[in-house]
């Protein structure tokens, strides 16, 4: 008899997981999942590593991950503790032959997997299955990889296929073990993460778990038909349905990257192809640049002179970084998107753009202070695309430019009646269209007649933002 562990990890689902699969080709399996609480402790910058929202969404997207492995015949051992260490235990207490799991290509995931593989000599086997192309269809060499995503699009495109899918097992035989599958208490497994409180302005009121990413997928592409406008629409800022929001799940593993894909294949195939239908699978090969970048370059897509090694002489200045992340700043735009993302988990790819651009170039300050502390709020976090991004809009990054964002452009481009801004600045209810991007600009007369002071109900500006731009110019 053979026993196999599938140790999950950032794969929490049965569709399309090669893991599963081939653990189950043993005769029993044990599948496990660890909280680590090196992953509920804090950062660098001493931000809590996963904040509330994000916690509580792995949270329910593990026990969803449970009562579908029930439906299979099987369950999941749900644990606390240190994977390296949990993980030998169970190997020792149920004789078990082997080991399988997700690879992870980020230091803090590959030193886990180091100690572990030390422990369990030649028991633990790694499967690829976190991006929409698999690593060893790459048309070139880890150290060949383009730094530039044009060109690694166009050659993948060319020379590479997405693989097909894993089908779920039909059924699962489960070892026996001592004790129970019980679900730990959320307080003891994530004791500093907070308790997430949802909003009422929130896009979306994210549900882990696997049921909830194939419920959002159909919603989205057949339900409402929403695809079809995906290019257009994928920038703006309010409701559920401007773009997909798969990023969720897509980054805890809940739901495949190939499934998205066959998906939006089968869309095109029984209604329409088009730019929008495209977009979205080169949305996913963004996700997967960041991650195979991460692959190149290893620990320095996190180092303040990113993959270019560009030194700059960075801030850390405390006041201004909390302003910044309070949403405190008396820019509408930045402000706006701050509050959303304290709020709920979440901010569109528009507003994360331009609050990077404001806090590395408006602000210069230290980068990793803001790609910590999305780390800590996000509900869609991922170390490869957080960092990848930031890096970018930082300039330290895949983007050799001297790239900066026009904060009030992009705020009458794409809030251009202030609906989103008064969504989550309620203070500026009453400030008309014509200063709701800019509202210091009023007399303060103007200001008594739409029920707002400047600093005092609403900031003055932190800074002054032309001034700045003109300090981005001559700095770089």
């Amino acid at each position: 008899m053979k026993r196999s562990i599938i140790w999950f990890r950032n794969d929490l689902r049965v569709h399309d997981n090669e893991a599963l699969v081939k653990a189950a080709q043993a005769n029993e399996i044990l599948p496990v999942f660890c909280f680590d609480p090196r992953s509920f402790g804090t950062t660098g910058f001493g931000f809590p590593k996963t904040g509330s929202h994000r916690a509580q969404f792995l949270y329910e997207s593990v026990l969803n991950l449970k009562k579908n492995l029930q439906t299979l015949g099987a369950d999941l051992l749900i644990k606390k503790g240190k994977p390296e260490e949990v993980i030998p235990e169970l190997v020792n207490e149920y004789t078990i032959d082997l080991v399988f799991t997700s690879k992870e290509i980020t230091r803090e995931e590959t030193e886990v997997e180091q100690a572990l593989k030390a422990k369990l000599e030649n028991k633990l086997s790694f499967v690829w299955q976190s991006t929409l192309f698999h690593i060893n269809d790459l048309p070139f060499t880890k150290e060949l990889i383009p730094d530039v995503f044009t060109k690694y699009r166009k050659k993948v495109e060319k020379d590479s296929e997405v693989r097909k899918m894993f089908s779920p097992p039909d059924g699962l035989d489960l070892v026996s073990i001592e004790g129970s599958f019980d679900i730990p208490e959320t307080d003891s497994l994530f004791p500093i993460a907070g308790k997430k409180q949802n909003d009422k302005h929130a896009v979306l009121n994210f549900s882990g778990g696997e049921e909830m990413a194939l419920k959002r997928l159909n919603e989205y592409i057949w339900q409402g038909d929403h695809l079809k406008h995906y290019k257009q629409t994928r920038n703006e800022l309010l409701g559920a349905d401007f773009s997909s929001k798969f990023s969720p799940w897509l980054a805890n593993g809940s739901l495949s990257p190939r499934k998205v894909y066959y998906e939006v294949k089968k869309y095109e195939n029984e209604r329409t192809q088009s730019s929008s239908t495209y977009w979205l699978i080169f949305e996913l090969m963004w996700r997967d640049y960041f991650r195979f970048s991460a692959w190149k370059y290893g620990d320095k897509i996190f180092r303040s002179s990113g993959i270019q090694g560009k030194n700059r002489n960075w801030h850390t200045n405390r006041d201004k970084f909390t302003r910044w992340a309070e949403g405190n700043t008396g820019i509408p735009f930045i402000e706006a998107n701050m509050r959303e993302l304290k709020a709920t988990g979440y901010m569109s790819n528009r507003g994360r753009q331009n609050v990077a651009s404001f806090l590395a170039q408006n602000l210069n300050l230290d980068w990793r202070m803001g790609a910590e502390y999305f780390e800590s709020q996000l509900v869609d976090y991922d170390p490869c695309s957080n960092y990848g991004n930031w890096a970018y809009n930082a300039t330290v990054g895949h983007d050799p430019r001297n790239r900066y964002f026009n904060i009030v452009y992009q705020s009458k481009t794409y809030d251009s009646n202030g609906t989103y801004i008064r969504t989550w600045i309620p203070e500026l209810n009453e400030v008309p269209n014509e200063f709701i991007h800019e509202p210091h600009k009023m007399f303060p007369e103007q200001q008594a007649l739409y029920n707002v002071e400047i600093g005092n109900t609403y900031p003055e500006p932190m800074i002054n933002l032309e001034e700045s731009y003109e300090e981005i110019k001559a700095r770089n």
